[in-house]
């Protein structure tokens, strides 16, 4: 399940150097409350009520272009602009927020909403399919391989899209965006390192550039047969696990979260190889993407996951997911008892596949 996300993972603001005005118009907005937020973190900067269908904004400007976002009351998906030289003017209508009539302000800005309209239709499929999993029972094996299907084509088609996009876009800050926030963890590492160098050399060099190299630094460091970084995060009863604790012994660890629908879809096959492996030296650690604890413990109890599970209930800011770059669930690896990481995304029949293979 690949989150749609309003921010990248990557705290990046240049030093403020003034203000720049945003204007707009939300054709039947009018009562209705819109926030801005900056890309450091998922609180409001500042909120006004619209007007007249009408807003303004006073927003830092920095000494590089740095991506704001505008979220509509009862709108789960944000307006992205750019800051610049030039004051911004955004039109739009509350019926098809957050995509936009016209855009006035700067190259940057038109590029991120270029890049929303083309995501637009994805959205939609990705809510469809979430919402198609939720229904599908545990046992019913047609339908669970036939949502797979659906699954990996409308991946191909956002990698599709993404590509496409940067490709025609190699000054915008918004291909590093879709790269960060669509592409990450959907491409192999190689290609997406080809999109990155593909870029301008001064986008690659900026603040959210520098972002992008140090995933891939990540990544290397997370490859395959590369020793797995250790952690550690509380459990159930509020004891600290560390991964190195399992060291001797084969460890899937396994991204979920109860809200996550494919991920619960996935659960069974989990349970199974659990069962299956659990006595010839093999585990599973569950790191949870929950952010309410009574939600993720009922999940737990539902699914029957009777191996240790973690999580800091932060969400999509968990600690550990944040460190392995983890952008889209159900994700996971599995590292050897010397504590090598040696297999990756490892789904239903590839999951026993592997481990009967490794615990001959």
């Amino acid at each position: 399940m690949k989150r749609i996300s309003l921010f990248a993972a990557m705290a990046l603001m240049a030093l403020s150097a003034g203000a720049q005005q945003v204007t707009g118009i939300v054709k039947g907005g009018s009562g209705k409350t819109i926030y801005l937020y900056d890309d450091r973190d998922n609180n409001p900067d500042d909120s006004v009520k619209i007007v007249n269908d009408q807003f303004t904004f006073k927003v830092k400007h920095g000494k590089e272009p740095a991506v704001y976002a505008l979220i509509l009351q009862d709108v789960p998906y944000p307006m992205l602009f750019v800051t610049g030289d030039a004051p911004i003017h955004i039109t739009t209508a509350k019926e098809t927020y957050p995509i936009a009539t016209s855009v006035k302000g700067n190259d940057n800005t038109q590029a991120m909403q270029d890049y929303q309209k083309a995501i637009a239709p994805l959205i939609k499929r990705a809510q469809a399919l979430n919402a198609e999993a939720k229904e599908i029972k545990p046992e019913d094996e047609p339908a669970k391989n036939a949502f797979r299907k659906k699954a990996d084509a409308f991946n191909d088609d956002l990698v599709k899209v993404g590509r496409d996009f940067i490709q025609g876009h190699p000054h915008s800050i918004a291909s590093i965006w879709l790269l960060m926030n669509e592409l990450r963890g959907r491409l192999e590492p190689a290609e997406f390192q080809l999109l990155f160098n593909s870029l301008d050399k001064e986008l690659k060099d900026g603040v959210y550039g520098q972002g992008v190299q140090s995933y891939l630094a990540s990544l290397k460091a997370n490859a395959i047969n590369i020793q797995a970084d250790d952690f550690s995060q509380k459990d159930t009863k509020g004891q600290t696990v560390k991964l190195s604790s399992f060291r001797g012994k084969y460890v899937l660890v396994d991204f979920w979260a109860s809200w996550c629908g494919p991920c619960r879809q996935e659960n069974p096959n989990v349970v199974k190889a659990y069962h299956k492996y659990k006595n010839k030296n093999f585990t599973i650690l569950g790191v949870s993407l929950d952010d309410n604890r009574d939600r993720w413990l009922r999940a737990i109890d539902q699914d029957n996951l009777e191996w240790t599970q973690v999580s800091d209930l932060q969400g999509w800011g968990n600690e550990v997911a944040v460190q392995y770059g983890v952008q889209s669930i159900p994700t996971n690896f599995l590292v050897d008892p010397a504590g090598k990481i040696i297999a990756r995304n490892l789904r239903g029949a590839e999951l026993e596949q592997k481990l009967e293979e490794v615990l001959k």
